[in-house]
């Protein structure tokens, strides 16, 4: 194996997407050589093939925050050559390169073993986006939600995190309302699991109050913005919003009211460096207990690298349903 396909961002005169050959020489240090079997698309991943994404810190650089696949050779003892393994976020595809290539050269600290029950392509189904999804309802339980208390919303229900969001609590029980701006995909959404679909208008129609009528038990929200400051203001006495994400902008306007009137707790959510004993944890629940039934229904395609480029607009343009997996 002397050059591998790898897709690779660069920004010399010109600002380039292309399909370029690498060695294993291009590649950054690493503990563990890995063949990528399958990489996913995140809404980080997309903005990282843009100019003006911010997501890049140096370059040239394989985009792909998600990779799945088998070790070709390790120099730690915790992982050996055919091992199956999961490497997400971190620096991933950020400074580091990342799962857009045939090859990747991953630090030790960074993996997890694919937990029995899991294959390398639901792995990657499940991706960063799944991972969220799935540590957004883990804190929520944490902070004593339950299904006995009531409904849980999710936000932007037909994206990766919100998708998985909506599964997940299903697969437990929950009572689930989605949240769409978009009426095709409400078939989906119950396919999903959602026992009910609200409107975007009924989360935030336009208006922020210091309190609202208490709606939901628990939220899981993926966009933020003035939308998270509405819904803050519906969830119920002691409930939890756990948010990870900005979509819906980075601006917070809300009030003290719904956090010593109402008891409610806004809890963030960062995937990117999670301690890795909670990582495994989460992976291996999404083994288990958290893991859909309906796993392909995420599917919205599934791409080789030369297609790559086509597809990575589509969640910048707010088209994409699930998940688009990436096939090496």
């Amino acid at each position: 194996m002397e050059r591998f396909k790898a897709l690779v961002v660069d920004k010399q005169d010109d600002f380039t997407v292309k399909l370029d050959h690498l060695t294993l020489k291009d590649l950054p240090d690493g503990e563990v050589l890995v063949k990528v079997i399958y990489s996913g698309v995140n809404y980080k991943d997309s903005l990282a093939t843009i100019p003006d994404g911010n997501i890049v810190k140096t370059y040239p650089m394989v985009p792909g925050i998600d990779l799945a696949g088998i070790v070709v050779a390790s120099e730690d003892p915790r992982f050996k050559e055919g091992d199956e393994i999961i490497a997400t976020s971190y620096e991933i595809g950020v400074s580091h390169f990342g799962g857009y290539s045939e090859y990747a050269r991953i630090p030790a600290e960074w993996i997890v073993p694919l937990p029995k029950g899991l294959s390398l392509k639901e792995a990657m189904i499940i991706g960063t986006a799944g991972f969220t999804a799935a540590l957004s309802v883990q804190k929520l339980e944490e902070n004593h939600v339950s299904r006995e208390k009531g409904k849980v919303l999710v936000t932007g229900s037909t994206g990766g995190v919100g998708s998985f969001a909506v599964s997940i609590l299903s697969t437990l029980g929950y009572q689930v309302e989605a949240s769409t701006g978009k009426e095709s995909e409400q078939e989906y959404l119950k396919k999903l699991g959602a026992s009910s679909i609200v409107s975007r208008e009924e989360v935030y129609d336009g208006k922020i109050r210091a309190l609202g009528k208490q709606k939901w038990a628990a939220a899981v929200d993926p966009v933020g913005g003035e939308q998270l400051a509405s819904l803050l203001s519906q969830i119920q006495y002691g409930g939890s919003v756990a948010v990870s994400g900005l979509t819906g902008g980075t601006n917070l306007p809300t009030s003290v009211f719904p956090f010593i009137l109402r008891g409610a707790n806004l809890l963030g959510i960062d995937s990117v460096f999670c301690p890795m004993d909670t990582r495994l944890k989460v992976w291996e629940r999404l083994a288990t207990d958290f893991k859909p039934a309906n796993l392909e229904e995420f599917i919205q395609q599934e791409v080789t690298l030369e297609q790559l480029p086509e597809v990575l607009p589509i969640l910048l343009k707010g088209q994409a349903r699930g998940r688009i997996l990436v096939k090496l």
